[in-house]
């Protein structure tokens, strides 16, 4: 496991925060209570005994706490660190109560409860602030990294539309011009209006919901182009306002979906029926019914890369504010999908 190597502001500022803990920890070992007073006395001697606790902190919040507890080495550390402390007990009783107490607590043993009772307690606040310093620090990085594969994760699957949705199409388009259509043209300008807003306008996370409106219409339109006298179309919108907001291109994948099987499965009497709406409270309600011979029923069932990729960005753009439903039969395919929107 490597060490993380700490950013020189974020070094900066525990540093700042070792200094005011260790200020307010000696403010805390100098006071005294006197007669029902809350007294402070000050002494050489309590600065000298403060700085044998400070090396053993230090020692234990940046060597044994990294090296042995963070790796799980419990039994390696709780020796280490039982070591530490009987050294400092050792170095207090023996050397220090020795120059400053000859004739007191440093002629004998006796003082080594009270010696163990102040040290452990000072031991345990300064290296009990260093473990709570370290994983709020962790949590920091951990919702830092959860950010990055977020945005990670949706740069490539936003990466994964444009080519998914141009590899259809291109095909569509091939087929019209070696037939010479006359819709070649208005096939190639509605396609160009929908990489425009694909390209250009997608940028950001969310877009406002008119315009995803008209560019699902821009989208169905050119997809109703392929259809034309095949079959009908029905597009409704119910209280669409400016002011409400959602990431793109997440409805166009399921309208895509739905002509890709109606097309697929049958040449004529081809009905699709898309509506969506928006309550009072921001719901969205997007619905999406297509039709398809029995005998396609299988390969609907077929899970391709637009759905799952639609899915994957549902759960990482709505999570817990969206409800997908998708209920497939022998001659249908419906789509439900509901999303919390917020205005901007």
């Amino acid at each position: 496991m490597k060490s993380i190597k700490l950013e020189p502001n974020s070094a900066k500022r525990e540093w700042i925060f070792q200094i005011i803990l260790h200020l307010l920890v000696f403010h805390f070992v100098i006071m005294d209570h006197k007669q029902g007073q809350l007294i402070y006395e000050l002494y050489w001697y309590q600065l000298a005994f403060f700085m044998n606790y400070i090396w053993a902190n230090l020692l234990i919040s940046y060597v044994l706490l990294p090296k042995f507890l963070y790796r799980k080495k419990y039994l390696l550390f709780g020796l280490l660190t039982y070591s530490c402390v009987v050294v400092v007990i050792l170095i207090e009783e023996f050397v220090l109560e020795k120059i400053y107490f000859p004739f007191t607590r440093g002629a004998d043993f006796s003082g080594i409860l009270l010696s163990m009772g102040e040290i452990l307690s000072v031991l345990v606040a300064l290296v009990g602030m260093k473990i709570a310093w370290d994983a709020i620090h962790r949590q920091r990085e951990m919702d830092e990294l959860r950010v990055m594969a977020k945005e990670s994760e949706l740069s490539f699957l936003n990466s994964q539309i444009n080519p998914h949705f141009l590899f259809n199409n291109l095909n569509n388009l091939y087929s019209y011009a070696v037939e010479k259509s006359p819709k070649t043209p208005e096939l190639i300008l509605g396609l160009s209006g929908v990489l425009r807003y694909m390209l250009y306008e997608c940028r950001e996370e969310t877009v406002p919901l008119t315009k995803e409106i008209d560019h699902l219409l821009n989208f169905i339109q050119l997809y109703e182009l392929q259809i034309e006298g095949r079959g009908t179309v029905d597009f409704y919108t119910d209280n669409i306002e400016e002011s409400y907001r959602i990431s793109p291109l997440i409805l166009s994948v399921f309208v895509e979906n739905a002509f890709k099987h109606s097309q697929a499965s049958q040449t004529e009497k081809i009905n699709l029926t898309v509506s969506v709406s928006v309550d009072r409270k921001g719901m969205l309600t997007f619905t999406c019914k297509n039709n398809f011979l029995p005998e396609y029923a299988t390969q609907t069932k077929e899970k391709g890369i637009g759905l799952e990729n639609v899915k994957k960005r549902l759960n990482l753009l709505y999570p817990n504010t969206h409800e997908l439903r998708i209920e497939p039969t022998n001659t249908e395919f419906f789509v439900c999908l509901k999303i919390q929107l917020n205005k901007e």
